[in-house]
């Protein structure tokens, strides 16, 4: 190589380097926005949308974007925005009880925040904390039981009473239990006229056959709860709180109907303006 030739290619190689310094220097410098972070994980293929779902996914809960309560509200006034039905403010735009249902109001933030007038007053969520489990998040995701049973069926007052009490006195495998509690799991129309038995569909803690591995047959099923197979038996989710039967998923799935009303148990419980909803109040419910 004479040194012409070797003059420039040092020439070009000390360019190459330098722009690829400089390039490095600017991605130093390049400052850490939502915008910046995000193109460089689509770049790096961290990023893989496919979807409404995957979009929100990835786009908005992922990254813990700040949900704008203008969305929340847009919500409430969008039919359909949860699953197939009314906007929520059609049944809850006011806190007088004559003339919205419970007494609540979801067409303000602080409407929202406050929950239902009418006793017995509740909050529907606690700003901040996991949101899936408070009564907004199980009105928007849990079906009632059994499955497919009409939003306008009434619950059977004895039999539910029933459960109600047994747990309210510690939800102990008492004679009372297995004579009287235990066989209406077994019992077709124990609940709501038309129905299964509950033991249809959860029989045991293997899934299949049984939906979420939840054994409703015997004692031990049932405090042993749902998911102890997937989860551990150390994490599964108890489906019966001794001595607190308002917070016993046993007791809600067999008196509280998903909204909106009359929405189909097949609807999706994770629709992707639910999760951005649920996101919201785990930010804190900010109104501004």
């Amino acid at each position: 190589m004479n040194r012409t030739n070797a003059t420039f290619w040092c020439k070009s190689i000390l360019a190459v380097v330098t722009v690829l310094c400089a390039g490095a220097v600017l991605a130093e410098k390049m400052p850490e926005t939502v915008n910046n972070k995000w193109v460089q994980d689509l770049r790096d293929g961290k990023i893989k949308i496919e979807g409404d779902h995957a979009a929100v996914q990835s786009l908005i809960l992922g990254r813990n974007i700040p949900i704008p309560y203008d969305y929340i509200a847009t919500l409430m006034r969008t039919p359909n925005a949860f699953g197939q039905g009314p906007a929520c403010i059609v049944c809850h735009a006011s806190t007088d009880p004559k003339k919205s249902y419970r007494g609540l109001n979801l067409s303000t933030c602080r409407g929202i925040k406050n929950g239902s007038t009418e006793a017995p007053v509740n909050p529907i969520f606690r700003p901040g904390e996991k949101a899936s489990k408070s009564i907004l998040g199980r009105r928007l995701r849990n079906n009632r039981m059994p499955l497919g049973v009409p939003f306008t069926a009434s619950a059977n007052p004895d039999s539910v009473k029933l459960v109600r009490d047994w747990i309210a006195e510690g939800a102990k495998n008492t004679e009372h239990f297995k004579n009287n509690v235990l066989p209406m799991f077994a019992k077709d129309n124990a609940f709501a006229s038309h129905t299964p038995a509950c033991t249809a569909c959860h029989m045991s803690n293997q899934e299949p056959p049984s939906f979420h591995e939840l054994d409703l047959s015997s004692y031990e099923g049932i405090m042993l709860g749902a998911d102890s197979v997937a989860k551990g038996v150390a994490n599964s989710t108890k489906v019966v709180i001794p001595g607190k039967p308002n917070e016993s998923s046993i007791l809600q799935h067999l008196i509280e109907d998903r909204m909106p009303p009359g929405i189909a148990p097949t609807e999706d419980r994770d629709h992707p303006n639910t999760l951005i909803l649920l996101r919201w109040i785990e930010q804190g419910a900010r109104c501004d």
